[in-house]
């Protein structure tokens, strides 16, 4: 297994961890309101900051967080995303999450980063992995379905659908 610093690779991505410096290429992707209306926006590059500062430190102690994802094509940073456990609303265990540019959605690239999350977690041994889709979000919901998580119950807290992958180890 890649240790927890190393570069990754699916068939079209590449994945790393994030470093302070992402930030202003990662806030189009986590900052834009508008193409993404049923998640949490970043609103600023202090706070863009704080999130990378919060994953990696994820990354030191669990061995893995959210990686920046590029395009193998051009290497253009174009996502954030993949198995991580939430610094921010924490107790949920590990998850995956896929947020992408918007001129590269609909490339599958976020079932892609999917998959590749779980084999992540296989590898970690990790019994099983969450993720969240809000109700108005069929494609995320399609994300998940093609990556084999099933809709276990709605958080109304959360206003979102709660995901479960039980993962043999």
């Amino acid at each position: 297994m890649a240790g927890p610093t190393a570069y990754r690779e699916t068939e079209r991505l590449r994945l790393r961890p994030a470093r302070l410096a992402d930030a202003s290429a990662l806030m189009p992707i986590l900052g834009d309101r508008k193409s993404r209306p049923y998640t949490f926006n970043i609103e600023s590059l202090r706070e863009c900051r704080r999130h990378i500062a919060a994953n990696e430190c994820q990354r030191r102690k669990l061995g893995y967080a959210l990686w920046v994802v590029l395009e193998k094509a051009d290497s253009r940073v174009i996502g954030f995303g993949g198995l991580y456990d939430d610094p921010f609303d924490t107790g949920w265990g590990p998850e995956i999450a896929y947020h992408f540019l918007p001129d590269v959605r609909g490339r599958a690239y976020a079932t892609e980063l999917a998959r590749y999350s779980l084999t992540v977690a296989r590898e970690l041994n990790l019994p099983e992995v969450r993720a969240f889709a809000h109700p108005d979000n069929i494609a995320s919901m399609r994300v998940l379905e093609k990556a084999g998580f099933v809709e276990e119950r709605f958080v109304p807290r959360m206003d979102r659908f709660l995901y479960r992958r039980k993962l043999s180890t």
